[in-house]
C-alpha cells in the first residue's frame, strides 16, 4: 500500500495532506524517517511513527474508552463537551462511532470503532450483549429489590418488562447490575420502579471485556485480537 493511501486511511488527513507529511519529514518506520509518499509498504503488523508518536495499523479501528462524567457521547453536543474532544483527531476523521451511548453523568467502558459489522453486532437487541453496571443508589438495597429486578419490573410508558439477568448487592448501597437491553436511561428507570434512586452509575463490562482498573477516565487503548475475540463470542 503506498504510504499516502495508508496515513489517509488511518485519519491522517486527505491524500494531498498525507503526501506533504510525508515529504516533510514527519513519517517514520523503526526510526528511519521515509520521505516519498508513493513509497509502497505492507501494512500487516505495521507500526509506524508520525511526529515521533508511534501508531500501530489498524485496517479497522476497535478502542475501549473510559468515559468521565460531564461529556455527552455525541458529535454534536447540546448542553457539555463531547467525548470525541477527548479522542485523537485520527479518530474523528475516522469516523469512529461509539457503541450505544452513555449518558452525560454516567462514566465507565466505552468501545468505539469504525467496524460497521461490530457495531451493528454489539448493538443489535436480539444479540443480548450483556453490559454491566455499578450502580451507587440513594437509599439502602434489600433482597425483594434485587429480586424484582430479576423477575422485572415496568417501566412509565413501556409495556414490556425490563429484566436484570444478574444482580448482586455489593454494600447497603451499591449494587452490580446486568442488563442485555438499551432502552433510554433504563438502569435509572429500573432502580426507580423498585423504590430506589440511581446517585451514580459507572458501566464495568461489555461483551465479557472489562474494563482496566488501570485505565484513568478520559483515557483510551486498543483493543487487542483476543479482546476482539471475546466480544465477537458474544454476538452469535
Amino acid at each position: 500500500m503506498q504510504i499516502d493511501r495508508l496515513l489517509q486511511q488511518q485519519g491522517f488527513g486527505t491524500r494531498k495532506g498525507c503526501r506533504n507529511l510525508v515529504r516533510n519529514g514527519r513519517f517514520s518506520i523503526d526510526g528511519e524517517v521515509i520521505d516519498n509518499p508513493f513509497a509502497e509498504i505492507d501494512p500487516t503488523g505495521l507500526k509506524f511513527c508520525v511526529d515521533d508518536r508511534e501508531w500501530p495499523y489498524f485496517e479497522k479501528a476497535v478502542i475501549l474508552f473510559n468515559k468521565p462524567a460531564g461529556y455527552e457521547c455525541s458529535r454534536k453536543p447540546k448542553h457539555h463537551p463531547g467525548i470525541y474532544t477527548l479522542l485523537p483527531p485520527q479518530f474523528v476523521e475516522r469516523d469512529i462511532q461509539s457503541v450505544g451511548r452513555l449518558d452525560e453523568d454516567t462514566t465507565g467502558l466505552l468501545i468505539l470503532t469504525d467496524d460497521g459489522q461490530l457495531i451493528h453486532a454489539l448493538s443489535s437487541p436480539r444479540r443480548k450483549v450483556p453490559k454491566v453496571y455499578r450502580v451507587t443508589l440513594r437509599h439502602p438495597l434489600d433482597e425483594a429489590q434485587v429480586q424484582a429486578l430479576l423477575d422485572g419490573v415496568l417501566l412509565n410508558d413501556d409495556p414490556d418488562p425490563a429484566h436484570a439477568t444478574a444482580a448482586g448487592i455489593i454494600d447497603s448501597h451499591t449494587l452490580l447490575l446486568t442488563i442485555t437491553e438499551g432502552r433510554y436511561h433504563q438502569v435509572k428507570r429500573m432502580l426507580a420502579a423498585v423504590g430506589n434512586r440511581v446517585e451514580a452509575l459507572a458501566r464495568v463490562a461489555v461483551g465479557g471485556l472489562e474494563l482496566p482498573a488501570d485505565l484513568p477516565e478520559g483515557q483510551w487503548r486498543w483493543l487487542e485480537a483476543a479482546d476482539l475475540e471475546r466480544l465477537w463470542s458474544q454476538c452469535p
